[in-house]
């Protein structure tokens, strides 16, 4: 049944129990309706830019038979972002394709970094979002849109068809939209939903329909974390009063001294849940019973990331992200300072076989959501891939690598990260020389490096697993 294959297991982020089936459709009025007739609904969740089809198309077959196409082409089992990182990546289905993102910006990120000479830094993330901007960015087929780990929305349309003695006599829909942000430095996450595009045709029991907006935290690691929740969010609205209302938002922050480890982590899904049922004398033909997507929230209060100390408030302290893999950009473009490095990394992606040292199946990470890179804080092993990469520009380019100081040894991946030279040496199941060296100008590792560290900071990258970042190259 077309139900069924909206069941989920596992947590997901917009939760939907809605009514599944084929429904039958029921007048405005129950006055004077057919009290024997079967009047049925059935719901379907489809991403919120999709065409959906008209009244007209559902009245045949053809048409009935598209629509479930489209609803399970739209990843029903799907709940997280495929860039998800951290616990939350294991705690549901990710999703098989990649998030919306920003479109490249071939120019603004260079300029700003040209100004700026041998204090070259990443830009700072975004961490705003408009409606306009969530919609754009979620386009036809996106269940999520991630501008930065700090500026994220999801999104989905919901179909109801009506139908009376098994064929369509109406149809209505609405879309839901939310859109997550975190301010600088805060541990506050703000989530502000947007409930559009209300639309009924034919003979419908919409506007009486009531709807039921919660959002839960239903998994938190460490367990047993407490959260203050503020907003408004609507609790039971019918059609009629949610198309009037629009928008709404919940809040939700996370005391310092709950996580674990000295970064003090904790992560979390932030799960929101949608369900209705028709009124009377309408009924479903089944339940659909399962959780759309999810969000996954991460406060920390890392020594070596801002605002560790909450500037002498201790209930301050720390910061906010959302889990997912954001994405380091480097310039090849001429008159770029970090042109070098972008260069190396370039070649280190696109024909790995012509970097030193030589290995036959050299393929470096950093170049997807499932292959990420991860910092490393720890300056003993930091200054161990340093060694290894000298070691190996020394073994192909000579003890004068250097040319006198013109020249650095550059390595990908980096030395702070723990995929850089000396990985096979402290994991006996990593593949030995997959990683990439090359001496190139000293300014231009330099400036590599002071991007790199910006992007740590800016980012809130912390140590370890449970984070990771890409790497993207600018030609």
């Amino acid at each position: 049944m077309q139900r069924e294959s909206f069941r989920r297991t596992g947590i997901q982020m917009l939760a939907v129990t809605a009514a599944a089936a084929v429904l039958p459709m029921a007048a405005p009025s129950t006055a004077g309706a057919d009290t024997t007739a079967d009047l049925r609904m059935e719901s379907y969740v489809l991403p919120a830019g999709a065409a959906v089809p008209s009244l007209e198309e559902l009245q045949s077959a053809e048409g009935r038979e598209r629509l479930r196409r489209t609803a399970m082409a739209a990843e029903p089992g799907a709940a997280l972002a495929q860039e998800t990182v951290g616990p939350a990546a294991s705690s549901a289905p990710l999703s098989r394709r990649p998030s919306g993102s920003p479109p490249a910006d071939a120019t603004t990120g260079v300029q700003q970094r040209a100004a700026l000479g041998p204090t070259a830094t990443a830009p700072e993330p975004a961490r705003t979002m408009t409606y306009d901007e969530c919609v754009k960015g979620l386009g036809s087929d996106k269940k999520f849109y991630v501008k930065s780990r700090f500026a994220v929305c999801n999104g989905a349309s919901f179909l109801q068809t009506w139908t009376r003695n098994g064929q369509p006599v109406g149809t209505s829909m609405f879309n839901v939209r939310a859109v997550g942000t975190i301010a600088k430095n805060s541990r506050t996450i703000t989530f502000q939903y947007y409930f559009t595009d209300f639309t009924t045709a034919g003979t419908t029991g919409a506007a009486a329909m009531p709807i039921t907006t919660k959002a839960t935290i239903p998994q938190s690691w460490p367990s047993g974390a407490r959260y203050t929740r503020g907003g408004s969010m609507p609790g039971t609205k019918t059609f009629t009063q949610l198309k009037a209302q629009r928008t709404f938002k919940d809040t939700v922050t996370a005391k310092p001294g709950q996580g674990s480890g000295s970064a003090d982590l904790l992560f979390a899904v932030y799960e929101p849940a949608i369900s209705y049922t028709p009124p009377a004398p309408w009924k479903l033909s089944g339940a659909l019973g399962g959780k759309l997507f999810m969000l996954a929230p991460r406060w920390d209060a890392a020594s070596y990331l801002a605002n560790s100390t909450g500037g002498g408030t201790p209930a301050k302290k720390g910061a906010a992200t959302f889990s997912y893999v954001p994405t380091l950009t480097y310039s090849a473009k001429a008159g770029t300072e970090e042109r070098g490095v972008a260069q190396h990394i370039k070649t280190a992606f696109t024909v790995p076989q012509d970097t030193k040292p030589y290995m036959s199946a050299k393929k470096v990470p950093g170049q997807s959501a499932k292959d990420p890179l991860h910092r490393l804080v720890n300056k003993t092993r930091k200054d161990d891939n340093r060694k290894a990469a000298v070691k190996q520009c020394k073994r192909y380019w000579g003890a004068n690598y250097t040319q006198g100081g013109k020249l650095e040894c550059d390595e990908y991946p980096f030395a702070t990260t723990y995929e850089g030279a000396a990985e096979a040496d402290h994991d006996s199941e990593a593949k030995k020389f997959n990683f990439s060296v090359k001496p190139i100008p000293a300014a231009e590792n330099l400036a590599g490096g002071n991007i790199l560290r910006s992007f740590y900071a800016k980012n809130r990258i912390i140590d370890g697993m449970d984070d990771g970042f890409l790497v993207k190259i600018r030609s």
